[in-house]
């Protein structure tokens, strides 16, 4: 998964070393918990060689978890998922998330009104702890771990030009091999569709138009529709964050000033970046 992700070329991996890119199979399950476990591991080695490690991208659940703590949860209770499931099946996804918006409105909100796995776990965790997902006790996290961590968000402010930037990114993917790449995961993996990797976007309406469920015209447009619905998902999540701070990413000067502002943070990346 290397186009539709937009992984950075070998070139750049090896000029600027990068850590948890690659390190599983398709078809495996890479958790919060397995993510956070994992960069607490590559975080402590790196201070450890006195640098300061970056976390960069765009999931925003998983780095809350990291700096906040993993919610201590219940486990997977088989015969009431069978059961929202049956519900699911019998009245469809939109009535489940209906309840999930009245029981837990800020999971809901986080949650994408397609996505019938995350619905269907958060909905499992209300009903077994009889309280929001959201106000379960959670794992030390960064935050209590006296590191310091100055947080960033590079924002594209104009609609138009997200979504113009958007436009482009895609129809580059598209003609840099997208649909060859999901068409060689479906010939190795062909009972992977399912998988958290095969649900991300791009990849779910490319497997789409390769079963003939829609032409490429259609595919193209509904991969631009979900990547505006995530980035406006960011965006909520981002505005709802404390202790950010933003800059414009149309802005001529966006490298110097985030070095000055992180100068004046008394955190300086010459020479010590990870």
């Amino acid at each position: 998964m290397e186009i539709g992700t937009a992984r950075l070329s070998e070139d750049l991996l090896a000029q600027f070393p990068h850590h948890l890119i690659g390190i599983r199979d398709v078809p495996e399950i890479f958790s919060v918990g397995d993510f956070c476990t994992l960069a607490r591991f590559h975080i402590d080695e790196i201070l450890r060689r006195e640098r300061i490690p970056l976390l960069v991208g765009g999931t925003m659940f998983y780095f809350s978890a990291l700096l906040k703590g993993i919610p201590k949860l219940p486990a997977a209770d088989q015969e009431l998922r069978q059961r929202l499931a049956s519900d699911v099946r019998q009245n469809g996804l939109g009535t489940v998330y209906s309840r999930l918006q009245k029981m837990d409105p800020v999971s809901a909100n986080r949650i994408d009104s397609n996505d019938r796995q995350r619905i269907l776990r958060a909905l499992e965790i209300n009903i077994l702890t009889s309280n929001p997902v959201s106000e379960c006790t959670s794992s030390d996290g960064l935050a209590k771990t006296g590191i310091k961590v100055s947080r960033i968000s590079i924002n594209v402010s104009d609609r138009r030009t997200l979504h113009r930037s958007i436009d482009d990114r895609l129809r580059g993917m598209i003609d840099a091999g997208l649909i060859e790449e999901v068409r060689g995961i479906r010939s190795r993996y062909p009972q992977c569709r399912e998988t958290p990797a095969m649900k991300s976007v791009g990849y779910k309406q490319v497997w789409s138009h390769l079963e003939n469920e829609v032409d490429e015209r259609q595919m193209i447009a509904d991969i631009a529709t979900a990547t505006r619905r995530l980035a406006k998902r960011q965006l909520t999540w981002l505005r709802h964050e404390r202790g950010l701070t933003w800059f414009d990413a149309s802005s001529q000067g966006l490298v110097s000033s985030v070095s000055r502002y992180l100068d004046a943070a008394n955190i300086s990346m010459k020479g010590r970046q990870a």
